[in-house]
């Protein structure tokens, strides 16, 4: 009855029938979710004969990995769509089954594999029968000890040292790069030598060999190791396996010109030249370029004119050209060096033009893009270039001008009239000022003023640079109205000039106008924020007026700039002793001493300090170093001098007291000092012989007079009576000043009382801070007399400013109570040739 069921619904392949019908109706008899775990189902098919017949692929997705839902309407789909085999189990007509289940075509009009009925299948196109096969096994596992294993991750190992020596090398830990370079001489070594026992000689890694060489050899030159250089180069430019090797003999020869072997530098930069063929012109123009410089410290200038002139034909270049009329002028050839100017003008700097960094007031994209490319490494390159042929052609100018003609002023105007005929017309102007430069050099002001004074009726940029020098010079020579005019000038061409609105501060601050002096420093500062000059000079307005606090921010500010300014440092110094923090005004000034160790002035002033604290014998150790760089300081003798006499030893005072008679022969205080210590030393003799010669010299002393009489009368001499009339007398005439003097006090001239003391007015100091600075100068005055003679040089002209800081030295000499004055600042990759203006210079307060 089941079979009879069951076959009711089985439609054979040769009925018609539509294929869609019955898909929305249900029976629970085709229910066969549950139908392949029906046990009386499966023995009711196993007794039929299509339990009997091969497993069709519709069976074996029955009973395969397949949901139940799947598999049941997966059976059921095929049921319809495929031919039912017959009771004998051979195929229907429609489709052939194969033995593993999937169907075949059983004509030729259909292409196998690409049946409606086999693309249903569970199983996939596959002729070759490679599914039953499984996964293809993994592949075997190399050994790692084997020796091919053992040998590439030895090159690896090499290869990781030479990188880790060159990064070394970028980050400056030269030891270091060299270390591993020697390791990786040592692993490569190794391998060769491993390769060579495995037969595997034809198989050295050459590339390797020589990048080994090739960086010992560099890691050595960084370190100054030539001699081992050269031996490691000539092991790579011997070995004939190494293409192109004779090309390091460049570096060779590079080495040699650090030794000064310029001979043997000459013959390696041949034998390289000779290496390399024609076609790479750029590795023989440097190559030739080193020949000419060679040639240059030898003195063979002749053969690097031949040199130079070559590459000036060939391929040209600023700094070639400049060469080659440093050559002309030492040969002195006029011709030649003109010659050499008009070629250096012809020069392409093989830049674009300067307009596409302009902006464009309408094209927002093209200003987006400028924003860009205004500060790019390309842009940085041009800027480079361009700064090179300026600097090369106003060097060049300034060499041969003087050269050229008679006078160095004709041969300006001619090499002005050639720049203003050639592409670089912009430096005819730096020329001219450089010119007015050169005047100042040579002390001739007149022409340097009337030269700069030319550029009134020029652009606002040229007139601005050249009143700002002009308002320097008037400065200088302390005239300060036509400073003030030209600083005037300046501002009104160029408003953001912070060097003229420093120059009006300084003008100001001449005046004492030290408030209106601050605020143009602080504009200038605004306009500027990296202007030193002004934040120097704003330091020096703030203690001016009281303000020691805004002061030492200014000099901290100005000393995270410039480290080692001795300037700055001092000023620093001087505020914390202002404000009384004696422990800051030492460490200061000992840090001072650092940079500047034979400075007298600042010595002194540590001295001071220490003398103040008590401590006598760290003051004398600063003052005897104060003394022996400056034997002159009278403070300083005096202290000294007292100092002994303070510590019993009377004959080592006197050295210092007969110094002091030399530079002050005038003053009797200093002979009656040394007569003094022999008297109390013991030497009576000794101290009578001085007294009469002191007494011949100043007859009208009395004390002189005095310890004659004494001396005379303990030693029972005849000349006793004599000095006592002597004193008598000199007394009297003392009297008779003393009441000149106090009359004409009483009648107002009072020019006795300022006359009254020899050294009673080098005490006084005007107040720099109001009570700080009362408080700061009686303190000195109760520490030692006299000592503050050296003020009157200002807080920062030491006694030898020259020996300061030469690069801060005023050429114009040193004016006190001043600030610095500002002009362009100078480039320190520049010659001292002068420059566009003139140079800065942090003069003291």
């Amino acid at each position: 009855m089941d079979r009879m069921s069951v076959m009711e619904h089985v439609h054979l392949a040769g009925e018609e029938e539509d294929d869609y019908s019955g898909f929305n109706d249900y029976n629970a008899t085709l229910d066969t979710e549950d139908l392949a775990q029906d046990e009386n189902f499966k023995k009711a098919v196993l007794r039929t004969s299509h339990g009997r017949r091969p497993p069709t692929q519709a069976k074996l997705s029955m009973g395969g990995g397949m949901p139940g839902a799947m598999q049941g309407r997966l059976a059921t789909a095929a049921r319809g769509r495929m031919a039912m085999p017959s009771s004998m189990g051979r195929p229907g007509s429609g489709m052939a089954v194969q033995q593993d289940g999937s169907a075949r075509p059983m004509t030729a009009v259909r292409a196998a594999g690409f049946t409606s009925a086999g693309n249903r299948m569970a199983g996939g196109f596959d002729p070759l029968n490679q599914a039953s096969k499984g996964p293809a096994p993994p592949l075997e596992p190399k050994a790692e000890d084997s020796p091919e294993e053992k040998i590439r991750h030895l090159e690896k190992k090499v290869n990781e040292l030479i990188e880790e020596s060159c990064l070394a090398n970028s980050r400056g830990e030269l030891q270091l790069a060299l270390d591993k370079a020697k390791e990786a001489g040592r692993k490569e070594r190794v391998l060769v030598r491993q390769r060579e026992q495995m037969s595997m000689g034809d198989q050295i890694n050459l590339d390797l060999t020589y990048s080994v060489l090739f960086n010992l050899a560099n890691q050595y030159v960084v370190n100054e190791m030539y001699h081992e250089a050269i031996n490691t180069y000539q092991v790579i430019v011997k070995n004939r396996m190494f293409s192109n090797a004779g090309r390091l003999k460049v570096n060779m020869g590079n080495i040699y010109f650090k030794q000064r072997n310029f001979q043997k530098a000459v013959k390696f930069y041949r034998m390289a030249l000779d290496q390399v063929p024609n076609t790479h012109k750029e590795m023989r123009t440097k190559i030739m370029q080193n020949i000419g410089i060679t040639f240059v410290k030898i003195g063979q200038y002749n053969d690097a004119i031949t040199s130079f002139e070559h590459i000036m034909s060939e391929s040209p270049t600023f700094k070639t050209g400049f060469n080659l009329i440093l050559c002309y002028f030492a040969l002195g050839d006029r011709e030649k060096m003109r010659d050499g100017f008009a070629k250096l003008l012809t020069v392409d700097l093989k830049i674009d033009d300067e307009d596409k960094y302009l902006a464009h007031g309408d094209d927002k994209q093209y200003n987006l893009v400028l924003e860009v490319i205004k500060n790019d490494s390309l842009r940085q390159i041009e800027r480079e270039r361009k700064y090179e042929a300026e600097r090369c052609i106003k060097y060049a100018a300034k060499i041969i001008s003087p050269a050229i003609e008679s006078s160095f002023s004709d041969g300006y105007d001619w090499c002005i009239e050639m720049v203003k005929n050639s592409q670089y017309i912009d430096l005819a102007h730096d020329l001219e000022i450089d010119k007015a430069i050169m005047f100042l050099k040579q002390k001739n002001f007149a022409s340097a003023i009337e030269t700069l004074k030319s550029f009134e009726k020029k652009d606002s940029k040229v007139a601005s640079t050249a009143a700002t020098n002009l308002s320097f010079l008037y400065f200088l020579e302390a005239d300060y109205a036509q400073a003030d005019k030209y600083a005037e000038v300046a501002m009104t061409a160029d408003r953001y000039n912070p060097s003229a609105l420093v120059n009006k501060g300084n003008v100001l601050y001449a005046r004492n106008d030290f408030e209106k002096a601050r605020e143009f420093f602080k504009e200038a500062l605004t306009n500027d924020s990296s202007c030193i000059e002004a934040l120097y000079n704003l330091g020096l307005c703030n203690k001016r007026l009281g303000r020691l606090e805004d002061g030492i921010d200014c000099f901290y500010k100005l000393h995270a700039i410039l480290r080692n300014s001795p300037q700055v440092m001092y000023q620093i110094a001087d505020i914390f002793e202002q404000l009384e923090d004696t422990a800051q005004a030492t460490e200061w000034f000992m840090q001072l001493i650092g940079v500047v160790s034979s400075d007298p002035s600042v010595l002194a002033r540590m001295g001071e300090l220490y003398d103040n604290d008590g401590d006598k014998s760290q003051a004398f150790q600063y003052y005897f170093d104060s003394y022996r760089h400056f034997p002159s300081n009278i403070p300083v003798i005096e202290w000294l001098g007292a100092y002994y006499i303070d510590s019993q030893f009377c004959e080592k005072a006197i050295h210092y007291f007969e110094r002091a008679s030399i530079v002050q022969p005038n003053q009797v205080k200093w002979h009656l000092m040394i007569a003094s210590c022999y008297r109390r030393s013991g030497n009576y003799q000794k101290a009578l012989e001085t007294y009469k010669q002191i007494h011949k010299k100043f007859p009208d002393n009395v004390e002189c007079l005095k310890f004659l009489v004494r001396l005379c009368t303990d030693l029972g001499l005849q000349d006793a009576q004599e000095y006592a009339t002597k004193l008598k007398k000199a007394e009297k005439n003392k009297e008779l000043r003393e009441q000149r003097a106090t009359s004409a006090g009483r009648r107002g001239s009072g020019r006795g009382r300022r006359e009254g003391s020899a050294g009673s007015d080098l005490d006084r100091e005007p107040s720099a801070g109001g009570g700080q600075g009362n408080k700061v100068n009686s303190r000195r005055q109760r520490a030692r007399p006299n000592f503050e003679e050296s003020d009157n040089r200002g807080p920062y002209q030491s006694s030898q400013p020259q020996e300061i800081d030469a690069s801060y030295s005023d050429p114009l000499g040193p004016q006190a109570e001043r600030p610095k004055t500002a002009a362009r600042r100078k480039d320190p990759n520049e010659d001292d040739f002068g420059d566009e203006e003139l140079g800065e210079d942090l003069l003291p307060e």
